[in-house]
């Protein structure tokens, strides 16, 4: 079990191996799940990036369109 302190600001500072395994986010969606704080990193850049290869494949939005109703009629 790993411990973090909450400030008199409603702080906490995530220790150091927890952010390791949640790939050093800097934003984390918070929801509050059967009694527990649950945070799920998030990686803002990550579209930008599935676009910027998908261009570079070659690959149109229509494309995936394509995909995703040929995908959804199986």
């Amino acid at each position: 079990m790993v411990v973090a302190k909450r400030t008199s600001k409603n702080q906490l500072t995530l220790p150091k191996a927890v952010v390791e395994q949640a790939g050093q986010a800097d934003y984390y969606d918070v929801s509050f799940d059967n009694g527990r704080i649950v945070l799920t990193p998030l990686h803002p850049g990550g579209a930008a990036a599935v676009r910027t290869r998908l261009m570079e494949l070659g690959i149109s939005e229509a494309d995936v369109t394509d995909a995703v109703n040929w995908a959804r009629e199986a």
